[in-house]
């Protein structure tokens, strides 16, 4: 009798077009991510910019925010150093990527429309691939956001974790673990569960020089691997 009660029930769910959560277990590990830091972007006229590394604020301050355009044309502010009483070079890192689970998990259309699966990450790793940079990176955050947001600095980007400084020239021997944002997971896991809306992946940081250093030639590129699963 109860033999029978499970297989009534089994065929009334299955009517109903339901998914049994013991039996859905989705891999959503994305195709792989890869963001390149290309100084040329920036458009650094170095011989301006040195010139604007040496210029003195210690009177006029903000002579670094107005002159900062005559060092880069783009991506770039210019700030006074209290140390130096010198000019500093901002120069800006905001790199995305576009994720369509359902594009690019297609086995995720099974599930009759679900809205929201319950998505555990397994790892967020990186990779340096090619180093040509002359300088060394500050730390780099990695952020998801809303389709329509660019820019890591936008309130809607959340924080989801950072990789370390990379020295000039450096590149990893395997996937490295990025360190965790304290809700970072967190934010990844329900970004990810409303798996029919796209997202951004975003890094972002800002490569500061400093009167003395040398203006930042070369590129990076850094592949991002998210790994994760998820079932009903």
């Amino acid at each position: 009798m109860t033999d029978l009660r499970y297989a009534i029930l089994a065929l009334a769910l299955g009517g109903c077009g339901l998914v049994s959560s013991d039996v859905t277990n989705f891999d959503l590990t994305l195709p792989d991510k890869t963001f390149t830091v290309d100084t040329s972007s920036w458009q650094v006229d170095e011989t301006a910019a040195m010139t604007f590394l040496q210029t003195s604020c210690a009177s006029m301050p903000t002579v670094c925010s107005s002159a900062a355009q005559t060092a880069c044309a783009m991506n770039c502010s210019g700030s006074c150093n209290a140390n130096t009483q010198t000019c500093d070079l901002s120069l800006e890192v905001a790199l995305h990527q576009s994720v369509n689970l359902l594009e690019e998990k297609p086995e995720l259309k099974s599930i009759n429309d679900e809205p929201v699966i319950k998505v555990t990450i397994d790892s967020v790793t990186y990779e340096i691939t090619e180093n040509s940079l002359n300088v060394e990176t500050p730390p780099m955050e990695i952020f998801v956001a809303p389709i329509s947001v660019m820019i890591p600095t936008d309130p809607q980007a959340k924080d989801v974790g950072t990789i370390e400084a990379v020295a000039p020239g450096a590149i990893t021997d395997g996937p490295q673990a990025i360190a965790f944002a304290e809700n970072g997971k967190t934010e990844l896991v329900n970004t990810m569960s409303t798996y029919q809306t796209p997202f951004n992946v975003l890094v972002g940081s800002t490569l500061v020089v400093t009167a003395g250093q040398p203006v930042p030639t070369g590129k990076l590129s850094a592949i991002v691997h998210i790994k994760a699963h998820a079932g009903l």
